[in-house]
This record gives structure tokens, sequence and C-alpha cells, in this order.
């Protein structure tokens, strides 16, 4: 067996769904649409800020040879039923389990470890060098991944594998070994536009890019005061966003328990909404800790929380909502706490807006003010 054949052997064995392996010859194809993407301010700010180095491999890798592209499918349904006991939110299916930063930094880990032993001589294993990444890093995973034959970007920018559809998990290892590349994958969304029409906020451009600042799952991990014009299209999703994929024709019942470490617990990734209002942080993080959806803190979660809360109509939470508005330190929770008593407090209006009007005379910040003059407003119509 080569080592390449070796390889691919034991990802099977290390519980990689998918690997192939790509040239690491620039991305001149993503030159264009990078530069485009930062001109027009289309760009969330999370992607790496040297457009050069995510051409470029040779600019952080000296003398790379190949790329190695590792997929990790993961489930879209949760086992058994969602309580209906109170108002619960939902994290994206791509934040269920344990944060697949390290569930694949562990992967590639393992892959690196075992390369290395299979080294000929000493001198060999000293001279071969490895890079590992996983999203955080300088290149685009889906452009390696497309490279490396392990599927195609779609319209809505993410790739689509044959057999788990685009529900899956991306990590790369850089190195100076040359071995045999993949075949790259050809666009396969032929005339298809269903993602680029169910999106709620038209982020998506149909060509495989986004103005990211549109995107839903972008807006729910900001930490300031989310725009009007997304809080309704959010609904009761507090983390991400699932909808371009869950419209794709290649989704279509898939669903993969494959890794433990990926199973959802449903308290975790359906958490009631009330008590994320007043939680500490030893409590976020004894909750959400562990969640790729937890990397911002527990401040847009909890703002998240509270327009979760309004969009489903939840008068119950006014209470705890009155709260947020009145004591919370943190401007943000408590401007969003008051345009969440604007949408629930019509029933009792007069008692909502005497509050509003009180906290009118007492608020320092000019964010949460226009928010109460806006949800006072909303009252008396």
């Amino acid at each position: 067996m080569t080592l390449k054949q070796k390889i691919i052997e034991e990802s099977k064995r290390l519980g990689i769904d998918k690997i192939g392996f790509a040239s690491a010859e620039p991305f001149y194809e993503l030159e264009d649409s990078l530069k485009e993407q930062k001109e027009l301010g289309f760009n969330s700010g999370f992607e790496h800020q040297v457009i050069e180095e995510r051409i470029y491999p040779e600019k952080t890798f000296e003398n790379p040879k190949t790329i190695i592209s590792i997929a990790l499918a993961y489930p879209t349904k949760i086992e058994g039923k969602v309580p209906r006991d109170e108002k619960r939110g939902m994290f994206a299916r791509a934040s269920w389990g344990i944060d697949y930063h390290d569930v694949l930094r562990d992967r590639l880990g393992k892959l690196i470890e075992f390369i290395h032993s299979q080294a000929q001589n000493l001198e060999e294993t000293e001279s071969w060098r490895f890079a590992p990444q996983v999203d955080t890093g300088e290149l685009v995973d889906v452009a390696v991944a497309q490279r490396a034959g392990l599927g195609f970007i779609g319209r809505n920018g993410l790739l689509i594998t044959e057999e788990f559809g685009s529900f899956v998990y991306l990590g790369e290892i850089v190195t100076n070994i040359d071995f045999e590349v993949d075949k790259p994958v050809p666009f396969g969304c032929g005339d298809c536009t269903r993602c680029v029409t169910a999106c709620p906020t038209q982020a998506l451009l149909g060509n495989g890019s986004m103005n990211a600042k549109k995107c839903l799952s972008y807006q729910t991990q900001t930490k300031e005061m989310m725009p009007e014009e997304y809080r309704k299209k959010m609904h009761n999703v507090i983390y991400g966003c699932d909808i371009c994929q869950l419209v794709c024709p290649y989704n279509r019942g898939k669903d993969f328990h494959f890794h433990k470490e990926m199973e959802p617990e449903v308290e975790t990734v359906y958490p009631k909404l009330k008590p994320m209002l007043s939680m500490s942080n030893k409590e976020f993080k004894t909750q959400f800790g562990h969640l790729s959806g937890s990397w911002r803190g527990k401040k847009p979660l909890q703002r998240n929380a509270l327009i979760a809360l309004a969009n489903l109509g939840d008068r119950s939470a006014l209470p705890e909502i009155l709260v947020c508005a009145k004591e919370d330190v943190r401007p943000v929770i408590r401007g969003t706490a008051a345009w969440a008593i604007g949408k629930l407090g019509n029933k009792e209006a007069e008692k909502w807006l005497n509050v509003l009007n009180e906290l009118l005379e007492i608020e320092p910040e000019e964010e949460v003010l226009v928010e109460i003059k806006n949800a006072i407003k909303q009252l008396e119509k």
C-alpha cells in the first residue's frame, strides 16, 4: 500500500467520514470573489483578514505540497421529542454536541501522529511538517474540500457531499509531503435556487458567496443591538441558521449519528428561554460551555432569548423580561428587553406603557432610550 492508501484506511478507523488530497497550489479562483466581498463590505469580520494568505498556502507554510481535507458528518435530528413544557429556543444543528473545532482537531492530530509513525527513517519524519486547521485558519475550507474531491460548493457557499449533503464539518492539514491528488468535484446545483429563494434575509448571492452581515447566523453571533429587521426573522433560533440547508434537495433525509461527541442533549440545544435571562456565568458555562455556539459568550444568547420570547408570544415571561429592562447592567440587554415588552405588553397596554415611561425617566443610554420610545409607540397603536 502507498502512504496515501494507508492514510485513507487509518482515517476510516479514526472515524473520519470522508478524506481527500488537494494540491497546495494557490487558489487563484478565489481572488476576485474574496476582494469583491471585502470591497462591498460583505464580510462578517470573523474571517481571516489577510486575503493573500487565504489564496497562497506558501504565505503561511514553507514549501507546501499537499492539503489533506477531511469531513465529519453531523446529526440533523434529535432522538426523542422536544418537550412542550414551556417556550424553548434552538441552536442550529452545526452547534449540537461538543464544539466541532475540538472534535476535528482531535481527528487531525491523530491522523498526523499516524503519518509520522509511517516514516521509513528518522530523517524522513524530521523533514515532514504539518499544519492542521479548522475554519479559524487562513484557508477557505470549502475551496480546499472541493479541490480535494470531497464535494462541490453549492449556491449557499457550503460544501455539498454526495453521501452526507452539506451537514459536514471540515478541516485540513497542509503538509510538505507530495501526495497524488484527487479530482475536484464539479458544481452540482444546476438551475436549483431553493436556498437563495428561502433565505429570509436575501443574504445569498446565488454564486456561492453571500453578504455575511445579512446572514441570520451572523446576526445571532453579534454582541450589539440586533437591527430590528432581523429580529422577527430569527424566530426562536438563538444561534445560527439552518434554512439554506434544510431546503436543499441534497440534504433530504440526511441524518447521521456516527460520532457520540456530536449527539445533542435536548435541554442544551433546545433550552428553556426564561431561565436563560437570569443565568449566572457559571450556569452558562455548565449548560452551554461545550458548544461551538457559546464562543461569543453569554450576552448574545441572552439577547437572542429575549427576542425569541417575543417572537413566540410568551407573555408569561414579561416579569423576567422587566427585570432585564430595569436591572441588567448591559445596555444591549436592557434595550432588547424594552423592545420585547413592546411586543408582548399589548394585552395590558396601559400597565406596560406606565412601566416603559418609568424606564424612560431613569435610562442613561441613548441606544436603550431609542428602544424604549419605539416600544411605547408600539403599545400606543
